[in-house]
């Protein structure tokens, strides 16, 4: 038995509650960690996992080796990233889910300045604005807009989005320009409403001006739940949208999208990288964290841009 190999199996099924989906993310057979986690049983003397035909819990004995053996496996990994050659060459896999338009105007855009700096670094990036299961899926990280619930995670936040209020010419001409944001909600007006993932619901955003604050939920036209088919029904012409500036900035430059209700200020929508707290930060995933940082005051999101 690899020591090592039992260690992360155990680690893995702790984390996913599930041997199936451990044996996924390490890319091993069910049979294969079903074996490394009987022999590392049988090696302790002990039962570390209770197993039925729906779930698999951690015993009490296995959470405290559990514990012990993700410091272990940082150890292991921090011995073999701090050798000189891998400290200045961070390398390995690194599981990120970013936002489909961060991804389109922000990160793509870069990624061939990330690749030069650390070429040794395969990125595996899922793009969409669902909720992922960090754990259960094994991704290192994950960036999402708003504020972050999920007591199980760490995150470093990166920044205010500033959102504004759009829609494209031929709205516009069509429908008239809204000179005040209660007509979105009492007038002839049609609105894009974004579904977000916690909820299944679209937003109502809050506007100010001086002493006046408004709250808009507007009358969607449709609703969807990708920001990229967000912004592309409102370059289309279908309804009100409300964007961060780094999704509004190509539209604007074009003349595919105009401001409106500019007098108006919206709350700004925290921006975050998170990952999992008990999973040991790896030179890989620091030095990404490090470069999305860096990288977003040249876009826009981020310092209350």
């Amino acid at each position: 038995m690899d020591r090592f190999d039992a260690m992360q199996a155990f680690a893995r099924v702790v984390e996913t509650g599930s041997f199936t989906r451990a044996a996924q993310t390490l890319h091993m057979s069910k049979t294969t960690v079903t074996q490394l986690v009987q022999q590392l049983e049988a090696r302790l003397r002990v039962k570390l996992l209770n197993r039925t035909t729906r779930r698999v819990n951690v015993t009490a004995d296995g959470a405290v080796y559990y514990e012990r053996a993700i410091r272990l496996l940082a150890d292991l990994d921090d011995a073999e990233t701090g050798l000189s050659s891998a400290a200045i060459a961070p390398r390995g896999r690194l599981r990120v889910d970013v936002p489909s338009p961060f991804a389109s105007h922000v990160l793509m855009p870069a990624m061939p300045d990330f690749h030069r700096r650390y070429p040794d670094i395969q990125i595996d990036m899922g793009v969409s604005d669902r909720m992922v299961d960090i754990i259960g899926e094994n991704v290192d990280c994950v960036v999402r807009g708003g504020e972050l619930t999920d007591q199980s995670l760490m995150a470093r936040r990166l920044g205010d989005l500033q959102l504004g209020v759009y829609a494209s010419p031929g709205y516009l001409h069509r429908l008239g320009t809204p000179q005040h944001p209660s007509e979105l909600d009492a007038t002839h007006h049609r609105v894009i409403g974004f579904l977000w993932a916690r909820t299944g619901r679209a937003l109502a955003y809050t506007l100010h001006r001086a002493a006046e604050s408004i709250t808009v939920r507007g009358q969607p036209v449709l609703s969807v739940d990708d920001g990229n088919a967000y912004l592309a029904a409102g370059l289309a012409g279908m309804g009100v949208l409300w964007l961060p500036g780094y999704m509004a900035r190509a539209g604007l430059a074009r003349g595919e999208l105009v401001p409106l209700f500019q007098d108006w200020q919206l709350d700004t929508m925290p921006m975050y990288i998170a990952y999992p707290s008990n999973r040991h930060i790896s030179l890989k995933l620091r030095v990404f964290i490090d470069w999305v940082v860096e990288l977003l005051p040249f876009e826009g999101p981020a310092q209350g841009r």
